[in-house]
Parts: structure tokens; sequence; C-alpha cells
């Protein structure tokens, strides 16, 4: 979803109430019911005939529905519209980008007659050009854009799939809400926990917190025992300055809107590690047929160093081990021609351990 500049965002209506419940499996799913809400009455015994909110096998098999829907309509639909539905909706949620405003309006038309086809409503439909808005039936867009004058009116900011998404300047974003955790380990750990942040953009400075709580352990803390004042102290100065992320923004879009026709793309990963840790961050490089060069930042990797203690070439080769691991999820994820990966590292020793053809 972050190669191409116009942005479709969608959500299927109560998906799991649209598959059936083999009729030979629905015994699994008996439920008592009390008529009316009255604990004096007799109890009444249901079934489940369609698959429920909360339960752990309702999500691939609404999922598989859909896929099959859209692979028995293959011959009636686009390919795009097919491929959009195999690969780019997330259980009930659809995220696809697409280069210009009239496909992205003829692919919302496709995508919703095709999964009506399988009994699934499209509904909740965003987009960050007003145009495509525009295009879209009123009762059809999300809540946050259905009344918005679209001459005049910002665009808000989304969540998609997790991440803050501001549409106006289809830019992520981070939307930092703290609760008072007490100063414990246990408190520490749900502070950072509540940092969602899957692309890892924000990598670097949560190692920092998770070095504190590592601190503690080596130290024996319990979960519930209050900080020694040095690493509180730090901590506190790390919450001060975690509010200042809301202020912090990047791009969605991996390529620049006045960029040229793509004359090469690819990979390159940086691995490496110290006492304290290691990671991998990946970019990127672009290349347009004018000459022009673009560098973006795709994914960033970072863990803290092991309690027992790991020589630092182990943890520079586990780093980039990580790094040809985000090679190939992303060589699969981008779906784009890319030319041969480049891997860096400054270790001598990896460069070793890998020449090597005995280990």
């Amino acid at each position: 979803v972050s190669q191409r500049t116009v942005v479709l965002m969608a959500d299927v209506e109560a998906m799991f109430l649209q598959v059936q419940v083999p009729a030979e499996d629905r015994d699994l799913l008996r439920f008592l019911w009390w008529p009316e809400g009255d604990c004096d009455q007799e109890l009444v015994e249901y079934r489940m005939v369609a698959h429920l909110f909360g339960a752990t096998s309702s999500p691939s098999c609404a999922s598989f529905a859909l896929r099959k829907c859209a692979e028995d309509n293959r011959d009636h639909f686009s390919p795009v519209a097919v491929n959009t539905v195999l690969h780019n909706f997330y259980v009930d949620d659809c995220l696809v980008s697409v280069a210009s405003e009239s496909e992205a309006v003829s692919l919302c038309q496709e995508l919703s007659a095709l999964c009506a086809r399988g009994g699934f409503k499209l509904t909740k439909w965003v987009s960050n050009h007003r145009s495509v808005l525009a295009a879209i039936p009123h009762e059809e867009r999300a809540k946050e854009v259905k009344d918005l004058d679209l001459d005049n009116d910002a665009l808000p900011v989304e969540r998609a799939l997790g991440v803050q998404w501001c549409v106006q300047s289809d830019s992520f974003k981070f939307k930092i809400t703290l609760k008072n955790r007490p100063l414990t380990r246990r408190g520490m750990l749900s502070v950072i926990s509540s940092v969602y942040d899957p692309l890892g953009f924000l990598a670097p400075i949560i190692l920092t917190a998770k070095k504190f709580v590592q601190d503690l352990c080596r130290r024996r803390l319990g979960w519930d025992d209050p900080l020694p004042p040095s690493v509180a102290r730090d901590w506190m100065v790390w919450l001060e300055d975690l509010h200042l992320l809301e202020h912090w923004e990047v791009s969605r879009c991996l390529k620049p809107v006045d960029f040229g026709d793509l004359a090469s793309a690819q990979l390159h990963h940086f691995a490496d590690a110290s006492e304290e840790g290691f990671g991998t961050v990946t970019y990127l490089l672009l290349h347009d047929i004018s000459g022009r060069v673009h560098c973006a930042f795709v994914v960033g990797k970072a863990r803290v160093a092991p309690l027992k203690p790991v020589t630092i070439p182990r943890m520079e080769l586990t780093a980039a081990v990580v790094a040809s691991r985000m090679d190939k999820l992303w060589k699969k994820e981008l779906q784009m021609e890319l030319e041969d990966s480049v891997f860096w590292t400054d270790s001598t020793s990896v460069l070793k351990y890998i020449k090597n053809e005995t280990s």
C-alpha cells in the first residue's frame, strides 16, 4: 500500500456473520440463553449458524470465504480487482494503493461488486483524494468523512491496521496516550507495549526504554518493586521526550508524488550490533528515467542484547540473518521489480562467516 499515490481503504461489514458454519459443525457452537434475560426462566439452547466474533477460527474461515469468492469470479472481474482481494485484504480490512484517481474510482466500484457476489458488503471507504471520495456513495463512506465539506474541510486522521494515518498529508503519525503507570518494572513494560510501531520507525527510541527494563532484570528487581532512583530519573526523562513524537510524521508513499517513471529499484539492508543490542534497517533506493534518485525508509528492527553474554561478532551475525529475512519478506510484499539486494555490514567476522563454506 506504500508504493502508489492514491489510497483506498475499506471495511467488510459484519464479515464473520456473512459466512455460514457447515451444518455438521454447528453443534460445536452451542450456547445457553435466558429468555428476555430472566434467570428464573428455563434455559433455552441455541447454536450459531454463522461464524461469531471472538472464535479463534472465525478470521481464517471468513478470509478463506472472501478469497474463494474472488477465485470463483475471476472471469467476471479485472485481474486488478481479483488480486486486490487476494493480496490486499487483512481479514476484513482492505488497503490498496493505485496510480491515479480514475483507477481508484473504477477499483472501488469493482471491489464492491465482486465482494457482493459472495454476500460481503464493503463500507467505511476512505481515500486521500477528494475526487475519489466524491465518487463514493455518501452512506458507504467512513463516519469521519461522511459529513465533510470535500471542498474546504481538512481530511481526518484514520487508523490503518492500527497505525495513525493522516489522510490530509498522506503520512503516518503517532498518537502518544500515556496512562498513569506505577514506577515499577511492570509499569514500564506497559508503557513500552502501548507504543504501536510495526514498521520500526521508532526502533532506536523504543530500544532505549527496553534497555531500562533489561537493567532491572539484571538487578533481579520484582515486577512491582519500586524503581531505583537513577533508573526512575532516566525513565521520566524518556517519558517526557516521548510526547515529542506526536509532532513527527513520515510520508506513507515510498515514491514522491513528482517522481518520474521508475528505471530501477533496489533494497539496501544495513546490519550492526554493539554490547547493548543489534538491529537492521532497510531502505528502498529508486532511480527514475530522468536520473533522479530517491531513498525511502522501509522497515527497522532493533533488539536488546541477551541477558546471557554473547560476543559482539555473534550478535553482528544475528543482525545479518535478520537483514536477510527482511529481504525475503519485502521482496514478496513490495510486489515490484527489484534489482539484486545490497547488504551492508562493517564486520569482517560476519563476512568471513558468510564466505565459510563449512559453517
